[in-house]
């Protein structure tokens, strides 16, 4: 009969628990992740990076336009100069410069400019990549200790109705003391990992909110009801290491570099430019020709620059940047290397997690099983209270051991996605 009563309030406590999760912003998954997306500090510093590098490239196109500029200055002389310049005069000039050739530097610029441009979008999918993982794990730990919230009150009330049970026993002199004070400290560790979990839990969604950009602490999460577990084969880990944005950005850095060999090359030859320059002054017969007062002049000029000796200096430069261009080559050679290790491990660990799973999942049903059967075998007078308080804890710790292999297998199935770039 007290099982019964048991059973009707911790269903009553169920319903209570559902309904104040109701009442509070249900969020899934997913909605977090979009949250992520857009309001993660770490994401923000990768887009402006992606707009300076944008600004950069614009730059680099510019310089392969003319570019014209002007000027205009007032003059003022005194003694003795009044006898060679006008005491007073006003003068502005407008000139126009094209580079016509210089050793392919400008395009070069622009390549190298625009593959940064490519290099920072990689970048901000791998952040991106990044704040989604580690948005999916804190959501999982959530999950987590939410269940274990729930198991510690199921475990609370379990020890519970078995002190009530002991405690009548000892009233009647059927059992001795320590037999319920046996029970009494396993409830009070009960209470103490109860309030450890639920401090776990408030940490969590606190985690949870910085990533995410949550502003608001009283929130709940919708919980996967799906659990889809099941054994996967492996991935083709070439393809999915082409797909990792880490590669395409050291693609992209090779790319660079590469592009800097022949930037620094193109001072090893010359460069051609033509400006055309315009100026008009106005003072006391400022015209030394005529003596008017004004004048007006153009002057059209190409000027030529020619590198000759640097003692090998411009030459050492292309060799030190050739040789970082290797250093990238090895770089990205090794990131494959590693890579490739990555995903092996996170497909082992995934179907690691599955196998947890069922383990798991069979050791609850022998520990409820055996509960069961002690809790019976208790009624009827054949075991004693500390048989029940052994399976109890079995319980407990296997139930627990389910809660964690169920939030580990996601995390490990979120882990492999990304590692072979199908995480989105």
């Amino acid at each position: 009969m007290t099982r019964k009563y048991h059973r009707i309030f911790l269903l009553a406590f169920l319903i209570l628990l559902f309904g104040q999760a109701q009442a509070q912003q249900q969020l899934s998954l997913q909605e977090i992740k979009i949250l992520a997306l857009e309001n993660n500090k770490k994401i923000k510093i990768v887009q402006s990076s992606i707009n300076a590098s944008i600004a950069a490239n614009a730059v680099a196109k510019a310089a392969a336009k003319p570019t014209i500029d002007a000027s205009a200055f007032g003059l003022y002389v005194s003694d003795p100069l009044k006898d060679m310049f006008p005491e007073y005069s006003a003068n502005g000039s407008v000139s126009l410069t094209q580079v016509l050739y210089a050793g392919n530097k400008i395009q070069n610029s622009k390549k190298i400019t625009s593959s940064a441009i490519e290099l920072q979008h990689a970048q901000k999918e791998l952040t991106e990549d990044q704040v989604l993982l580690s948005t999916e794990i804190a959501y999982w730990q959530v999950v987590n200790l939410k269940e274990k919230v729930t198991l510690a009150n199921q475990y609370l009330l379990l020890l519970d109705t078995l002190k009530k049970d002991l405690q009548n026993s000892f009233d009647a002199g059927l059992i001795y003391k320590n037999d319920l004070l046996k029970v009494e400290v396993q409830h009070n560790e009960a209470v103490l990992n109860l309030t450890r979990v639920k401090d776990g839990l408030a940490i969590a969604k606190l985690n949870l909110m910085q990533i995410s950009g949550l502003n608001q602490v009283d929130f709940d999460i919708k919980e996967d009801s799906t659990m889809d577990v099941q054994l996967i084969s492996q991935s083709d880990i070439t393809t999915a290491i082409d797909k990792r944005p880490e590669i395409n950005m050291l693609n992209k850095s090779v790319e660079i570099q590469q592009y800097q060999s022949k930037l620094i090359g193109g001072s090893l030859k010359p460069t051609l430019a033509i400006s055309a320059n315009g100026l008009a002054s106005y003072g006391k017969r400022i015209n030394f020709s005529n003596g008017n007062n004004d004048m007006q002049a153009f002057v059209g000029l190409i000027t030529l620059s020619v590198p000759i000796l640097d003692w090998g200096g411009r030459k050492q430069k292309v060799k030190e940047q050739e040789y970082q261009t290797e250093v990238k080559k090895f770089e990205l050679e090794e990131a494959r290397e590693l890579i490739s290790i990555e995903i092996q491990n996170a497909w082992l660990m995934l179907n690691q997690s599955v196998t947890q799973i069922e383990l798991s999942r069979k050791s609850l049903q022998q520990a409820q099983e055996n509960l069961r059967l002690n809790e019976d075998r208790f009624e009827a007078g054949t075991v004693l209270g500390e048989d029940v308080l052994k399976a109890q804890v079995l319980w407990q710790k296997a139930y627990a051991d389910v809660i964690d292999a169920k939030a580990n297998n996601k995390i490990m199935e979120a882990k492999y996605k990304k590692s072979i770039g199908e995480y989105r």
